[in-house]
């Protein structure tokens, strides 16, 4: 794949995302000057968008606004990982509660990938955006998702990560992880503390029910003071919540 092929992928992703950010109409000169984009590649992508049906271009206000069909691709998703609202009705329910960052998190290849948001209600709080990644060996969410795993499938995955990581220093020693894995699996759960984001923690456990093969597990973000004052209530509401709304078994 070229790189011209990828820089132009990337593009069309960033403009939409973008979008989702702000939320209102744009102009090609605000898309060329937000991203840096030379004017004539702004436009070419712009127009090749409207072309695919994408977006919208209204000739008196010369502003970009994407389509329904825009709204729409991706409506299949929510129910092929969530079923039938189970695992959102548990994340409102622990978000009511905690008032703290409530994310659903899976693993995507060597990562641990946010695919769910609800943020806290708190003006200091822990921000997350969907589809953020985190090293799967080094995040507390990763660590909890590997306790869902074979401990042969564990040493080859770290194999992998640590192959990759040119950073001789954040490379992990299989005993150490396992130490990890093993304390979730005897504990039911993961608190991780600064382990990311200094001053920042997550609470999590495994949710029972897999779609489509995929593992899911619930977290809820914070300053790690304020998880360590709430956490005997996060667990409790957790472990009472998830055969509540999820289920006792995998599906």
């Amino acid at each position: 794949m070229s790189n011209a092929v990828i820089k132009s992928a990337r593009r069309l992703f960033e403009v939409l995302e973008y979008f989702d950010e702000i939320q209102q109409p744009i102009s090609l000169k605000d898309i060329a000057a937000h991203f840096e984009y030379p004017a004539s590649s702004a436009s070419a992508l712009l127009k090749s968008m409207v072309v695919m049906g994408y977006l919208d271009y209204d000739s008196y206000s010369r502003t970009y606004m994407p389509t329904m069909r825009i709204a729409t691709l991706g409506n299949w998703v929510q129910g092929a990982l969530f079923g039938e609202g189970g695992v959102l009705a548990l994340m409102k329910h622990m978000s009511d509660l905690a008032h703290e960052t409530i994310s659903i998190g899976t693993q995507s290849d060597l990562f641990m990938q946010y695919i769910h948001v609800v943020p806290s209600t708190y003006a200091i709080r822990y921000h997350l955006k969907p589809g953020t990644l985190r090293p799967l060996a080094r995040s507390g969410i990763g660590w909890l998702l590997l306790s869902a795993r074979s401990d042969e499938t564990i040493e080859r995955l770290l194999r992998r990560i640590n192959a990759e990581e040119p950073d001789r220093k954040l490379r992990i020693a299989l005993p150490d992880l396992m130490l990890r894995v093993k304390e979730i699996r005897k504990q039911g759960y993961v608190f991780s503390q600064h382990t990311v984001t200094p001053g920042a923690g997550v609470i999590g456990m495994l949710l029972p029910e897999r779609r489509h093969g995929r593992i899911l597990a619930i977290g809820v973000g914070g300053p790690v003071d304020r998880l360590q004052e709430k956490k005997r209530r996060i667990l409790s509401e957790l472990r009472a919540g998830i055969p509540r709304f999820v289920g006792e078994s995998a599906a």
